[in-house]
């Protein structure tokens, strides 16, 4: 009978974190496929813009009630959006009351920046 190590399952800001930058050596087909989730979901304009205003806030955390004016669209989507930025590490929530308080994980924000320009910490 074998005994097989555990497999870690690594969200993509936790795999952007381990990997070197781009520039220092090649990505492997694994992390490449890990972050490209988190790419995927800062492709996207809203969810851009949303990053932007979520970072740029007085406190650092917006309401999703911040965030409604500055979209035509509906509560629903940009709740929607904001929950694909959540799911793939790139935003943290809190519930206070009947509103969801978003802020942005920096740290998700410098790894990936450390990937992609090979910038130190």
């Amino acid at each position: 009978m074998s005994k097989s190590l555990p497999v870690l399952e690594l969200t993509p800001v936790q795999t952007v974190a381990c990997c070197s930058p781009l520039t220092t050596d090649p990505l492997s087909a694994d992390a490449a496929d890990r972050i490209a989730p988190l790419l995927k979901a800062l492709a996207d304009p809203v969810r851009l813009r949303l990053m932007s205003l979520v970072a740029s806030h007085a406190d650092g955390e917006a309401c999703v009630c911040d965030l409604n004016d500055a979209f035509d669209l509906s509560q629903p989507t940009i709740s929607h959006h904001l929950k694909v930025l959540h799911e793939v590490g790139l935003l943290d929530r809190t519930k206070r009351g009947v509103w969801v308080y978003y802020a942005v994980k920096r740290e998700a924000l410098v790894d990936l920046g450390t990937l992609i320009g090979g910038v130190g910490k």
